[in-house]
């Protein structure tokens, strides 16, 4: 049995990825930056601040294997540099890190930071695992969400290649047992659609038939995703569909 630390183990994508290791009898402690409210991660829930490193050290003691999951979207970097200090210091032998498909090709500022941990992970001494996966379907989903109070639904002229958050979680759960593999390859679901189809597909699970509304942006990140940077290539990692997603999506809100 491995001890296994798993950051953002309360998010959208740890919630799974802790219930696969546990389910694989692993002592799995989910990290959290509060001690209680929200969302709980159940037994194994340890506290600790990726931001300033407070609680990590008792949260590392023992751990073999880090899962990096969390991100805040302004300083991943830095938060994932005080984390691999941290293991290091700590003796921990493997890092896995989710990252995402096209990091290093497209100039979002996002993607940037991404990409600049990846460069951490790789240089810090630790044996480790990176997995860049494509958008997930929730993420797509979002988008038409974004704009459900209007009367038609905004897309760009882009395809996607969403993939369902479980079998990421499933992959992970696999590189964690597996052992430091380096960068590993990327991973996308079976399908690449454009947002146009995606949105035919989310409106039809709904029962909407609002207009689409296809906008144009310039600059070189929009170019990058129009070329499809973002996307693994077929065959896809994963089996569900968005389509299959946004009926589930549909009867879950019928049934609230």
């Amino acid at each position: 049995m491995t001890t296994i630390l798993v950051t953002g183990a309360t998010g959208g994508l740890g919630r799974p990825t802790v219930e696969r290791l546990r389910a694989a009898g692993h002592d799995v402690r989910a990290l959290s930056r509060h001690a209680g409210g929200g969302r709980q991660a159940g037994e194994g829930r340890v506290v600790a601040d990726l931001a300033t490193g407070a609680g990590l050290e008792d949260a590392l003691t023992g751990v073999e294997t880090v899962l990096h999951l969390a991100t805040t979207r302004k300083s991943d970097a830095a938060q994932t540099l005080t984390l691999l200090d941290a293991a290091r210091t700590a003796g921990v032998s493997h890092i896995v890190y989710i990252s995402i498909v096209g990091v290093d090709r497209i100039p979002f500022a996002y993607y940037r930071d991404k990409a600049e941990c990846e460069r951490l992970v790789a240089e810090s001494g630790i044996p480790f695992t990176i997995l860049r996966a494509t958008q997930f379907h929730g993420f797509v989903a979002d988008l038409f969400l974004a704009t459900r109070r209007l009367p038609f639904l905004v897309t760009l002229p882009v395809s996607d290649q969403p993939i369902a958050v479980e079998e990421v979680a499933d992959r992970l759960a696999e590189l964690a047992e597996t052992g430091p593999s380096g960068r590993v390859p990327d991973i996308g679901g079976p399908e690449i659609l454009t947002l146009d189809e995606l949105a035919a597909q989310w409106q039809r699970a709904h029962g909407s038939h609002k207009r689409v509304w296809r906008v144009s942006i310039p600059g070189k990140t929009m170019k990058a995703f129009r070329a499809g940077h973002h996307l693994a290539g077929l065959p896809g990692y994963g089996r569900g569909t968005f389509a299959e997603y946004a009926a589930h999506r549909a009867r879950d809100t019928n049934e609230a």
